[in-house]
């Protein structure tokens, strides 16, 4: 039990053992300008009293909205056996295998998980996942600039602003030269791109569908790239590979996305989950831990640790990245998800989402001033021109109890009428109808 001092003698005893004359000696350290003369802490209250006060305020967030929003993450619905099988206590308190033989249920968690994400992607190997879809894709970023042995990556800039964002944070104080390739109408531009593709280019980095909602095929890209001896990132959307041609199909070398429509909640932000898939070929560049299938002394069917090619298990100068976990619990969410659906499960729920997109695109679409950019194929996200400012239509409708969407204006300042919209298998038929009175009534 430790001792507590609950007296002034007691505190000021323990502040003469440490030779201190006060509790203020303890801050010294910390500038006078950032010292906080006091907290103006209310008095206590009882477990039940800050129950309902917290109860209270809940009440004040807009909990409740009809949610449109997409950008890369996505309303969902999760199935009740993802929360009630990823939260028992084998699962929930086991961090992360590392007495790996000893964590035989976890391990094979992981290496389904990891087999789902090669079947999803039509790729070879997969790792057991990285922290979200943008570390991701710069982990990718990394892998083939060892692979090529080449500094210069090629990036479309209908991938998300905020991978590219983060790209251009995380190579800062690295000697890689990222090179914006604009896209043509939402598209990307396959003369802008062979121009820039030459002997010096690592990878071109992609996405499906990009941040415009624009599907597309790169294997004419793709193939490009190979022919200059770069490799194709695609950074994918999971849940559009229920219907889209699979990155692995088109060429793609190394395949990236952020999992968190796969079984996690919008929960501020996080955790999320970032999956990568490569070719075999490849796999030794691969950061971060893979878990492999192998058979024990006896013939028995086992799972070990395989291919760690981190810090914290080879010398630093060897490691391909310092990812120093791997988000298991996410993964697990993931793989309970994906096992629920099955294949054909997963194929309607992909088929569902972009039919509702198209409904949806039909009832905005006939409302006076707006215009649905279709200048491409789309998933369940599209693009819609506004007569007015989207930021201020968008917050109108909040209080409206709708999220309708994402203005493009924060990341693109010649889109500021521009409304990204996203649809999943939740929205129903009367919700699209609510987004497109509530809209029209705004304008």
């Amino acid at each position: 039990m430790p001792y507590i001092a609950n007296t002034d003698a007691d505190r000021a005893a323990m502040l003469k053992t440490i030779g201190l004359s006060g509790m203020d000696d303890l801050f010294t350290d910390i500038p006078a300008q950032l010292q906080v003369p006091a907290l103006n802490l209310p008095e206590g209250l009882s477990e039940l009293e800050v129950y309902n006060r917290l109860h209270q305020l809940s009440h004040r967030n807009a909990h409740d909205l009809v949610c449109f929003l997409g950008g890369g993450f996505y309303d969902h619905f999760i199935p009740a056996c993802v929360d009630e099988l990823s939260a028992r206590s084998e699962f929930y308190t086991a961090y992360t295998p590392y007495q790996p033989e000893a964590s035989q249920g976890t391990l094979q968690a992981i290496f389904e998980y990891q087999t789902a994400i090669c079947r999803l992607t039509g790729m070879d190997v997969a790792n057991a996942s990285l922290y979200e879809g943008g570390t991701a894709l710069y982990e990718a970023a990394m892998m083939a600039v060892r692979i090529a042995g080449r500094n210069k990556i090629l990036l479309d800039s209908g991938v998300s602003p905020i991978y590219r964002n983060m790209l251009y944070c995380y190579t800062s104080n690295l000697a890689v030269d990222l090179v914006e390739i604009k896209t043509a109408h939402g598209q990307s531009d396959r003369d802008r791109i062979a121009a820039a593709l030459d002997d010096s280019v690592a990878a071109i980095i992609l996405q499906n569908p990009n941040f415009f909602g624009a599907v597309d095929d790169f294997t004419d890209i793709v193939a490009m790239a190979h022919a200059r001896g770069a490799l194709a990132i695609v950074s994918a959307y999971p849940i559009s590979l229920g219907l889209l041609k699979t990155p692995g199909a088109m060429g793609a070398d190394i395949v990236t996305g952020e999992g968190q429509s796969l079984g996690l909640p919008l929960s501020f932000g996080g955790p999320y989950l970032g999956y990568m898939a490569t070719r075999m070929e490849h796999v030794r560049k691969m950061p971060g831990r893979l878990v492999g299938e192998t058979l024990d002394q006896h013939g028995r069917r086992g799972f070990v640790l395989t291919l760690q090619a981190r810090e914290q298990h080879i010398r630093r100068e060897k490691a391909t990245s310092n990812i120093c976990s791997n988000e298991a619990l996410c993964a697990l969410r993931a793989l309970i998800y994906l096992s629920w659906l099955g294949k054909q499960g997963f194929r309607d729920l992909a088929r569902l989402c972009a039919q509702k997109a198209e409904y949806a695109k039909t009832r905005l679409g006939a409302i006076p001033g707006v215009r649905i950019k279709k200048n491409s194929p789309t998933f369940n996200e599209f693009t819609l021109e506004l007569p007015g400012d989207a930021s201020s239509v968008a917050s109108r409708l909040v209080d409206k109890g709708i999220a309708a969407g994402f203005p493009l204006g924060r990341y693109y300042p010649d889109m500021q009428n521009y409304l990204l919209v996203a649809v999943t298998e939740k929205r129903t038929r009367a919700e699209i109808g609510l987004l497109a009175e509530a809209l029209e009534e705004a304008l």
